[in-house]
């Protein structure tokens, strides 16, 4: 009981919910002061039998427009103790099969692996996509599945701009090795090249996509990451024939040379998931290059001279 303001009575006075009726009632002259009220309390009633289940659950997952019936299906479970408790529902509806089987297996892998990766939604959303388009032209039969869904992921993450390195994928995709997956990429891109007519879009990749992720992995200043960024972005303007990733790693090699927190090649490998040779290769293209492409209030307090000089 609570108090509230009656007009009746003209004073604050103690009220009565009806929760079944929805009414607040006067306690002392019955006036309903206020009539069909909801209640936003949360409402944990279990409709269950005597299975033992007690979740107060009675809602099913999310729609999903991919699926032929949204996702909306009945699913008849088996209780040891319930009214269902010999399983002859359960199996009656396991007997006609279940044509969505199949892609639904496929959805949930795309789901584990980006969380696993902490990818947002929207990816995970384009690579179920590219999936059902896979599926629909039924070219997924006896294909490694894990391959296949990793494929799919790595990319999603090229189109949505938030590219992913092929071993960063790989350390998720269930054992899948990164020459199954690469050979997936490619009969994906063949398949939807069919299907559309023309080549997919990819998106193209720069050496600034990787740039946050790997200076967070390493715990860099910001200071440092924002001298990498502008590094990376003045490194445009020279010839530079390595792969983007390399040439992320490379100039946080070189950014950390000259900050006071060295970082060894070992930990920018670890972090960037590229080798120390590669490593070493592509800065050794980018030294001759450092005092145009270093930002000068980054370096007028150090020494380019204290960069190493790269080995023949």
């Amino acid at each position: 009981m609570s108090d509230t303001y009656c007009s009746d009575c003209k004073r604050n006075t103690e009220v009565v919910s009806d929760h079944s009726a929805g009414d607040t009632v006067c306690s002392e002259c019955g006036l309903v002061l206020e009539s069909r009220s909801i209640d936003e309390r949360s409402e944990w009633r279990i409709f269950a039998d005597d299975s033992g289940d007690h979740d107060p659950n009675r809602v099913g997952g999310p729609v999903n427009p991919l699926l032929a019936d949204a996702a909306l299906s009945t699913v008849i479970s088996r209780g040891p103790n319930g009214s269902n408790g010999d399983g002859s529902l359960s199996r009656l509806q396991n007997r006609g099969g279940d044509p969505e089987r199949a892609i639904v297996m496929a959805f949930k892998a795309i789901s584990n692996m980006a969380d696993r990766l902490s990818l947002v939604a929207t990816i995970k959303d384009r690579a179920s996509e590219i999936y059902k388009r896979l599926e629909d032209q039924k070219c997924t039969r006896g294909r490694n599945l894990d391959a296949i869904v990793a494929a799919c992921i790595y990319i999603a993450c090229r189109q949505e701009g938030k590219p992913r390195t092929v071993k960063e994928i790989c350390s998720i995709a269930n054992g899948a090795t990164k020459k199954e997956i690469g050979r997936a990429k490619e009969f994906i891109v063949k398949q939807l090249k069919v299907e559309m007519g023309e080549s997919m879009e990819m998106g193209t990749i720069h050496a600034g996509d990787y740039l946050r992720r790997f200076c967070s992995n390493l715990g860099m200043s910001h200071e440092e990451i924002k001298a990498v960024q502008e590094t990376v972005k003045k490194s445009g303007d020279f010839d530079i024939r390595r792969s983007p990733i390399s040439i992320a790693a490379a100039i946080i090699f070189m950014i950390t040379q000259l900050s006071d927190s060295k970082k060894a090649l070992r930990d920018i490998s670890i972090a960037t998931t590229v080798a120390e040779g590669t490593i070493k290769n592509a800065y050794k293209d980018l030294y001759p290059h450092a005092a145009k492409i270093i930002p000068d209030w980054y370096a007028k307090e150090r020494d380019l001279k204290n960069l190493s000089s790269p080995k023949a």
